[in-house]
Order: C-alpha cells, then sequence, then structure tokens
C-alpha cells in the first residue's frame, strides 16, 4: 500500500532540501554560529541538505552507514535499518539492538515512509535509487534530506552499483562521510573521535613490508559461485593491498565489483584468496565456507596454489566495501599474511 505524504509532513516540516548545480564529487560542510552548529549546510554529491537541527528520525539505508551512525551514539534518533550483509559489529551490538530492522536488503520506499523519517542516508547508489529504497528526487520532494557516502558521488544517481571509478578510494573520502554524519547529528567531536581512532588503527595494520620484500597477490571474492564478483582496481579492497604492499590480481580493472571466469581466476594463480563471509541470502556462495567448498569442488580451481595450500583469509562482506570496516579488512589481511609467512 502507498502511503500518503501527509505522514512525512510534520516530521519533516523544520528540513529542506534542494538540488545544486555543484560537482557530483562535492561533499563540503558549512555550519552557522548557532549552538551545535546549526542551523547546518552541507553540498553532498551535487545535492545541497540543510539542517536547521539535527535529526530526530533517521533510517540507514546501508549496513555501513548505520555502522557509521551507531558508533557516532545517535542510535535513540534512529527508526529503521535496511540492507545487511553481515551481522553488526560487537562493538555495537547493544545499540544496534534498540533500532528497527525495516528489511534485510532493499527497504520499498513506502516501508521507509512509514517510518516517517526526516533524513534518510545510503552507502550506495543503487540504493538511493527509485530502483531501490527511493531516490533523491523521491524524498526531496517530501523535504527529507537524503545523504549518500561521498566515495559513491561519481557513480552519481545512475543506480549503478558496479561502475567505474577515475580514481582509487582514499580513506579521506571515508573520514568525509564520518565528519558529515557527525556534523549532521550535532556531534563532531564524536566524529573527530571515530577517525581519530581508524586512523591510528590503520597505521598499526599497515606498518611493516612484505616478507623480503617479495610480491604477495591476492585475489578479493565477495559472492557469486557462477561469475564470481571480485574486487577490482579502485575499490576498498584495493585501497588496501596497495597499503599493504600486496598485488591484486585484477588491479587493472576499473570498476570495484567486475565478475571474471574462473579460468582467468585460476590463470592469476594468486598467493591468497580473501573470501567474504556473508550471512545475507542474495547471491549463489555467500558464505566463507561455501566459497572453500566451491574452490576445492571445481576442477578449475582446485588445482590452485591457494586452494591447494588453504591460504585464505576469511573477513565479513561488509570489510570489503568502503566503510569504518575497511581498517578490519586491513587489520585481517595484515594477520593473514603474517600467519602464512608472508609478511
Amino acid at each position: 500500500m502507498r502511503i500518503r505524504t501527509p505522514l512525512i509532513g510534520l516530521a519533516a516540516a523544520s528540513l529542506l532540501l534542494a538540488g545544486c548545480s555543484g560537482n557530483a564529487g562535492d561533499s563540503s560542510t558549512q555550519s552557522g554560529s548557532a549552538a551545535g552548529g546549526f542551523p547546518l549546510t552541507i553540498t553532498n554529491c551535487g545535492h545541497e541538505l540543510h539542517f536547521d537541527k539535527a535529526p530526530e528520525r533517521t533510517v540507514s539505508l546501508n549496513q555501513s552507514s548505520t555502522e557509521i551512525q551507531l558508533s557516532l551514539g545517535v542510535a535513540d534518533t534512529m527508526v529503521g535499518t535496511a540492507t545487511w550483509t553481515d551481522p553488526v559489529l560487537s562493538s555495537l551490538e547493544a545499540e544496534n539492538d534498540e533500532v528497527p530492522r525495516l528489511a534485510d536488503n532493499n527497504a520499498s520506499f513506502e516501508t521507509v515512509l512509514a517510518a516517517s523519517p526526516d533524513f534518510v542516508s545510503a552507502s550506495f547508489p543503487n540504493t538511493l535509487d527509485d530502483t531501490g529504497s527511493g531516490s533523491y528526487a523521491s524524498y526531496a520532494n517530501l523535504g527529507v534530506p537524503a545523504y549518500l557516502a561521498p566515495n559513491q558521488c561519481e557513480k552519481g544517481d545512475s543506480g549503478d552499483g558496479d561502475s567505474e571509478r577515475s580514481e582509487v578510494l582514499a580513506m579521506d573520502d571515508i573520514y568525509q562521510e564520518i565528519d558529515d554524519l557527525a556534523a549532521i547529528h550535532g556531534v563532531p567531536d564524536k566524529g573527530n573521535e571515530l577517525v581519530d581512532s581508524l586512523r591510528g588503527r590503520l597505521d598499526a595494520a599497515v606498518s611493516g613490508a612484505n616478507v623480503d620484500g617479495g610480491e604477495v597477490s591476492a585475489a578479493f571474492w565477495f559472492a557469486n559461485s557462477e561469475s564470481p564478483y571480485v574486487a577490482g582496481g579502485t575499490g576498498a579492497s584495493q585501497m588496501i593491498s596497495n597499503d599493504l604492499e600486496v598485488t591484486n590480481v585484477y588491479s587493472d580493472d576499473a570498476k570495484e565489483w567486475p565478475q571474471v571466469s574462473w579460468e582467468d581466476l585460476a590463470a592469476k594463480n594468486p598467493d591468497v584468496l580473501v573470501l567474504g563471509d556473508l550471512t545475507r541470502k542474495s547471491q549463489t556462495a555467500e558464505t566463507a565456507q561455501a566459497k572453500i567448498d566451491y574452490l576445492r569442488s571445481n576442477p578449475v580451481t582446485a588445482q590452485m596454489g591457494a586452494v591447494r595450500n588453504d591460504r585464505f583469509i576469511i573477513v565479513a562482506g561488509g570489510d570489503m566495501n568502503p566503510s569504518i570496516r575497511t581498517v578490519d579488512l586491513a587489520e585481517k589481511i595484515g594477520a593473514g599474511l603474517k600467519q602464512y609467512g608472508l609478511r
């Protein structure tokens, strides 16, 4: 059933959003001198978002955006989350238990509206799209600011979550998202604390070099056994590969998640395989164990060195996407390389 527009009116009466002609990659914050940094204007992916006060009813449409906001201590203002690939970070379990889950995958636009949000955040353009949970324009028509992770701005409003990037993701893009969301919620100090913590952990995770300076190669398998989605050369996995001096065997592909053939992957024969351990039920071979079972049973992959020598590094699915979990990815890969004597 379609929810009528007045459902949103009261919750969002003080918030305005309008299109802006700025560059799609812009994500800048301008705050007034009032208490708490409000009124606040943020330019996000070419859209101007204006806040007279902090949101009181936030719906976060993706797990990574949810975990940032839970980390900022604003769970009491969150009225819904959606699109999960993994269990919530253990440090955030108590906070997350208080937030309704609207859907495990994309929540419909009507479902989001039923929560009467006055702010909506997303991590990927194919979520903030009319084919997902509603577009910028759909929310703007109701006076609800919609925010997209700045690391996705280059992809625009196409809804294509697997389009090419012109540059490799940088951690500063993730830090910008934290700073923006902290400002929107009126907790900039919490944002600074979170960024400082992530910087320190990342520096520790990538310190040191590979054994004898030798080249170590890796492939990152996210999901799908028929035609695997692997990390290309522009996303979070590539960024961490660069930091750890590891060669991603698909670094020459500008897509974040290209689909490849098993024959091609086997021919590249990486030293280690980084496997996403997902709990969702969207693709084939979601869990790490399902991936390992497939690799051992497929005659094309069974003879790969990483498979024969059990050189698997298991990470959460969310670790492989741009988020606060990107630091977890660095820590887990670093530990795995040390375990196999490769670092």
